[in-house]
């Protein structure tokens, strides 16, 4: 798990014993602290609507959402509306069909959000069945709502930038050579991303 200190930490001592640039970060920058997100549908919704907006657009677009929908957004509704409701609560034709893909698949039973399956690729599979929801975003969604601590989200840039940075590359690695440099740190490959991120955010501040 990467939802607690603890475990997080441990996972980090692990990490700085079989890559030495792991412990560079953690004595020029300190230890990350963990990140959460709620585990559900919520989440989930509120990744769809933040995709390819700015962070104050994704917040009144949400609160729009919210007020339309209730708080949470009721999936039976959200499932119901038509385009102009969506519309009138900010929502995008598009962002409405991938709303409309959630809340089909979990009220239909086909997605059960609390019994996603333990094997970590079968349930970014099923993730990626809902229309907007990508490798990426499923990753995210188990690393942060769920806590997996082995989840590796190799696509994601700004990993991408810093491990290669960390690791002297010239140029950041593509994500499958970052897969391969990552097999080596399972099962703490959540906790080498947390802490990119950190040395990275770090870094540019």
């Amino acid at each position: 798990m990467v939802r607690t200190a603890q475990s997080l930490h441990e996972d980090l001592d692990a990490l700085s014993c079989r890559e030495e640039a792991f412990a560079r970060v953690i004595d020029t920058h300190g230890r990350p602290e963990p990140r959460c997100s709620e585990p559900g549908a919520t989440t989930l919704l509120r990744t769809i609507v933040g995709q390819q907006v700015s962070v104050a657009a994704a917040r009144s677009m949400w609160n729009k959402l919210e007020a339309a929908f209730g708080s949470p957004p009721d999936l039976a509704l959200l499932l119901k509306a038509s385009d102009e409701d969506m519309r009138a609560a900010g929502m995008s034709r598009q962002k409405a069909g991938y709303i409309r893909s959630l809340a089909e698949l979990i009220l239909s039973g086909e997605l059960d959000l609390d019994r996603l399956p333990a094997d970590d690729e079968e349930a970014i599979a099923l993730l990626t069945r809902i229309k907007g929801i990508g490798r990426w975003s499923a990753e995210i969604y188990l690393l942060f709502a769920e806590g997996r601590e082995d989840v590796w989200p190799a696509g994601d840039l700004a990993v991408q930038i810093e491990i290669g940075r960390l690791l002297g590359f010239e140029d950041k690695p593509s994500e499958k050579k970052l897969r391969e440099l990552a097999e080596s740190w399972r099962p703490h490959r959540g906790a080498a991303a947390v802490l990119a991120w950190h040395s990275y955010n770090s870094s540019v501040l």
